[in-house]
């Protein structure tokens, strides 16, 4: 057997040889690459593949030898300081490469130390797959954070998937492993093969922050190059930070993209960012929402978790289109003035094999005790928010979506199941905290922690809670102890309206408070009020379902319902398919029937939604103290005989006010007298009982004058008609 030359026997020992051959060495950093040695460079490569490996410089190309015992390791002397690449021959064929191991490392010191500390804010731009020139050389630096494992590879098409080639580099204490990769580019498919603590090979996973991902149900993460978008909304980003403010006009459109629209001609498929980009943007500009809100777009496996069950949350998915594409979306939007928001999913994740859980052959991301790490109810995986690099993991991702889309804000879904440890367990199925409570102290501080970076970090953006119970604080300051949610979902107002609404109107008087409740708490939070998906999914049945009576009823009630809503304080979201008055739910396979808007009772709901957001956007009175107690005034809330309902809304000391007055019954109430907080000229502003939305156009004749006969202890009082199942607001004009 031929011998090795001395200074490679002092580099490489047989074993090591053997190890780096099949792949089970730990470090081969240490072994593989270029080696200085008394004023010579030796190289030693590895190739599982080659017969024959040569390294090719400008200046020569040395054929490398075999070393004996390991024939797919090679070495050979090289001329020093030159670059090279390797060329591989086996069977006649041939190959070319570059030498990851000939590279540095590319992560500094001081990202070590933040990733290590978890506060590292942009995660993302060291974590991940990123497309970089390194030492002069073109190719992808993968980053990936897996602290308990033996070794970790990046495989892919460029290897074979072959896990003994392109074993990455681990970065002292901190978990992280990288490598450079030349070569590699946009568009290519890798995974992570990670080998577990006890030597057990983990299923392939995905990039946890990787900015691209494979068609579902192929799940492999894309190589996306994110940068150099070139934005040209500049306008927009400064100036929406008066747009989403507590006095501003928000009135949301929330969309599943997929069921949006669908391409019948081309086997049904989903439309595409950039199709959206003119359509719904289009659509949600002549409607007169200001915002977007979509479902989770963060890339997910399974089609029917509507994107709640994500996998890539640094990835929009790609169903739509790359991540370029996104952005023309948002910028399409922008133009528009139409911000966008994104439901973001921070309280659990599947446990599909590529996935995160036991990501490093351990517990990582996820509580290893199933009575804090699994979700009963959705057979999913909790978050692990006490692990400092865990929390980070999520806190930056928030901010992501932020930064690196112009995303306008975030609604966080399921806030309940995170904030408490016994959510929908049973006694002995959780594990109390650190003080016998049930709160989950560590989620509670990860949401906080959430909402100052990104406040603090971006400007003009919303968060938005949806949160079911009644935690104190959520949109209240984090100084002041509160969650820092710049807005909360109003559960309790949509619960209690929606129930009233679909009883037949002889019963409603007895249930007249369900209507008024919400008003006795409606400031102690920055509320937003919403008619989601959640509502018209699962037997639920649609807004339109859920009417009482004939259909000439069941769409006067449904008239009078958005009405009451718009009318009311709080931020207002509606979602797809209830601005047409859809009279089936939801099914996340089809889209919105578009078809109804050609008859004129469907037709005139959707001119309605249009009118109302025109009318809301227009009217300082109607949403500049939408969160504030003093820009509501009750006139009427006991006439629970009649199912009338009459309050003011106020604006700013120089805003008219506007006088909203719900009938929700059948029955026409002419000349009912109406206190008033001002004598003169009151325009019927909006009647829901027009014909041009369906009605019977009953109404004011264009509105009423009140005079100075007080009445509902106002100064003021005019006799108006309510037409049956309406609501009709009027605003002051002298």
């Amino acid at each position: 057997m031929k011998s090795r030359p001395e200074p490679i026997a002092s580099l490489i020992t047989e074993e090591t040889a053997r190890r780096i051959a099949d792949g089970t060495h730990d470090d081969p950093f240490s072994v593989l690459g270029p080696h200085e040695t008394d004023g010579k460079t030796w190289l030693i490569a590895h190739d599982p593949g080659a017969q024959s490996l040569a390294a090719e410089t400008p200046s020569a190309t040395v054929e490398l030898s075999p070393l004996p015992g390991a024939p797919t390791v090679f070495y050979g002397e090289i001329p020093s300081g030159e670059p090279y690449r390797l060329r591989g021959s086996a069977d006649g064929k041939s190959w070319e490469f570059g030498d990851p191991y000939r590279f540095g490392p590319v992560i500094g010191e001081m990202d070590e130390y933040l990733i290590g500390e978890g506060t590292h804010r942009r995660l993302w731009k060291v974590l991940g797959a990123h497309v970089i020139t390194h030492e002069g050389t073109n190719g992808t630096h993968f980053a990936v954070w897996a602290p308990s494992a033996q070794r970790v590879s990046v495989v892919g098409e460029f290897n074979w998937w072959d896990g003994r080639r392109h074993i990455m580099r681990r970065r002292g204490s901190t978990g992280v492993w990288e490598i450079f990769i030349p070569g590699v580019g946009e568009g290519t498919h890798y995974k992570y093969r990670i080998v577990g603590p006890d030597g057990t090979v983990q299923p392939l996973k995905a990039d946890p922050v990787g900015f691209g991902s494979q068609h579902p149900p192929e799940n492999a993460s894309i190589v996306r190059d994110i940068g150099g978008y070139g934005w040209k909304d500049d306008n927009w980003m400064e100036d929406r930070a008066g747009r989403d403010a507590r006095t501003a006009p928000i009135s949301v459109y929330e969309v599943h993209l997929g069921s949006w629209k669908r391409r019948h001609d081309e086997d049904n498929r989903m439309i595409s960012y950039k199709e959206a980009a003119v359509e719904l943007v289009d659509y949600v500009h002549d409607m007169g929402f200001t915002h977007i809100e979509f479902l989770p777009l963060s890339e997910y496996p399974f089609d029917g978790s509507w994107g709640y069950q994500p996998v890539g949350l640094y990835a929009p998915t790609i169903r739509h289109g790359p991540p370029h594409e996104f952005r023309d979306l948002v910028e399409a939007a922008h133009e528009k003035d139409i911000g966008i928001i994104l439901d973001w999913v921070p309280g659990h994740f599947p446990t599909d094999p590529h996935g995160l859980g036991r990501f490093d052959g351990t517990a990582l991301y996820e509580h290893a005790d199933p009575r804090e790490g699994f979700h009963q109810d959705w057979n999913t995986l909790i978050f692990n928010y006490g692990r400092v690099e865990v929390a980070n993991y999520l806190v930056s991702n928030a901010l992501y979506w932020l930064e690196e889309y112009h995303v306008d804000g975030l609604r966080v879904d399921a806030v309940a199941s995170m904030l408490y440890r016994d959510y929908s367990r049973k006694e002995g199925e959780w594990v109390p905290n650190k003080h016998g409570g049930r709160e989950n102290l560590e989620a509670i501080a990860m949401l906080q922690r959430m909402n100052t970076t990104v406040y603090g970090e971006v400007g003009g953006i919303m968060t938005v809670a949806e949160e079911s119970t009644s935690f104190p604080g959520v949109s209240r300051p984090v100084d002041s102890g509160g969650l820092g949610f710049g807005y909360k979902w109003n559960m309790g107002w949509m619960n209690d309206t929606l129930d009233y609404i679909g009883r037949e109107p002889i019963h409603r008087k007895f249930h007249h408070h369900q209507m008024t409740f919400g008003l006795h708490y409606a400031f102690s939070e920055n509320f937003i009020l919403p008619i989601s998906h959640d509502e018209v999914v699962h037997g639920k049945g649609s807004m339109l379902g859920r009417m009482p009576g004939d259909e000439w009823e069941r769409f006067a009630n449904l008239r009078a319902y958005y009405g009451f809503m718009w009318a009311h304080p709080g931020k207002k979201l509606l979602f797809m398919g209830c601005e047409i008055a859809q009279p089936t739910e939801w099914n996340h396979e089809g889209e919105v029937a578009w078809e109804l808007t050609q008859y004129p009772n469907h037709q005139g709901v959707q001119r309605l939604v249009r009118d109302l957001n025109t009318l809301y956007r227009a009217t300082p009175a109607l949403h500049v103290k939408d969160c504030e107690s003093d820009g509501f005034q009750w006139i009427e809330a006991n006439a629970s005989e009649d199912s009338i309902y009459a309050w003011i809304r106020l604006g700013g000391p120089d805003d008219p006010p506007v006088v909203a007055i719900c009938n929700f019954t059948p029955v026409e109430r002419r000349d009912w007298l109406c206190g008033l907080p001002a004598a003169g000229r009151w325009r019927e502003a909006l009647n829901t009982d027009a014909d041009i939305y369906g009605g019977g156009n009953r109404g004011n004749m264009g509105g009423v004058t009140a005079t100075g006969e007080g009445h509902h202890g106002q100064p003021a009082s005019a006799r108006v008609t309510l037409p049956p199942l309406s609501t009709v607001i009027l605003a002051f004009e002298a």
